[in-house]
């Protein structure tokens, strides 16, 4: 059985099909958007953790050796 659609059913189906593609695009870019910010923000704060850590075993005293001289 064949549906045969006027012509402004047909325009409407692709005007349509068109938004919801448009929608999907867009939605498709924010959330890219998103995972990049994420992560350039978990790329930066890692490299400032590192130097925290770097910074705090540098500021670390050194352990002392044991005085064996003595009893």
């Amino acid at each position: 059985m064949t549906e045969h659609f006027s012509n402004s059913r047909q325009r409407a189906e692709a005007a349509f099909g068109k938004t919801q593609s448009l929608s999907r695009d867009r939605t498709i870019s924010e959330i890219d958007a998103a995972a990049q910010a994420r992560d350039e923000k978990t790329i930066r704060l890692r490299a400032l953790r590192m130097a925290k850590e770097a910074s705090d075993l540098a500021a670390a005293p050194s352990p002392e050796k044991p005085n064996r001289s003595g009893k």
